[in-house]
């Protein structure tokens, strides 16, 4: 990224800092949980992350990263670059007090007030659509938007058989549910990222990248 210049959105002149700084910049911050102004000196001042990250995230540079970086991870387990099958599992998150309300709801099955994260992986796990809304948004709502996402991208995700996988009632805490706990795994990892524990992005469109 860093080898060549990157013409900003603005007035395409090349760009001043080196763009290997400033992505790392921003794995840092999801990694780290601190806030944007609190990026250490070491980075590109927080001004100039955020300018990029927002620039990248609009261009939908995310998406396409996504895209290609889960397409070598198939390969690399001796499968198709393209995804054939998915699931998908929802997950109500807390907000953050700069969180407008108008982009919260809440969760009643769940009792939390906050925003709902929609993820739609592939079979072993990889993230193939995000969706993030109000909490009180439906299951069902959820999954609509995740699927018309992965028909876009993954026209390979050709035919749609739906299948709800509960859990056993009886049983309590964690245990293993066929397919669901390739999802469940997923949001475990996303879940090691401190800034994702709860959501802190004013835009929703910022925190589905």
């Amino acid at each position: 990224m860093a080898e060549r210049p990157a013409r900003t959105p603005t007035n395409g002149k090349p760009a001043q800092v080196d763009l290997r700084d400033v992505f790392n910049a921003i794995l840092y911050l999801n990694r780290t949980g601190i806030p944007w102004k609190y990026l250490p000196h070491d980075f590109p001042g927080h001004g100039t992350v955020y300018f990029y990250y927002s620039a990248w995230r609009d261009e939908g540079i995310f998406a396409q990263l996504n895209y290609d970086l889960t397409a070598l991870a198939r390969v690399k387990e001796g499968r198709k670059p393209e995804p054939t099958a998915c699931v998908i599992d929802t997950q109500s998150v807390k907000t953050s007090t700069n969180v407008p309300l108008a982009s919260q709801g809440t969760d009643a099955a769940k009792k939390i007030v906050g925003r709902k994260r929609g993820i739609l992986t592939d079979t072993i796990g990889l993230i193939l659509a995000v969706t993030v809304a109000g909490a009180g948004l439906s299951e069902n709502a959820m999954g609509i938007r995740l699927l018309d996402q992965a028909k876009e991208t993954y026209p390979t995700i050709a035919k749609i058989d739906v299948e709800v996988v509960n859990r056993n009632p009886e049983k309590r805490g964690f245990h293993v549910v066929k397919r669901r706990w390739v999802v469940e795994r997923s949001i475990g990892w996303i879940m090691m990222h401190r800034r994702l524990a709860r959501d802190y992005e004013a835009l929703t469109a910022s925190s589905e990248p």
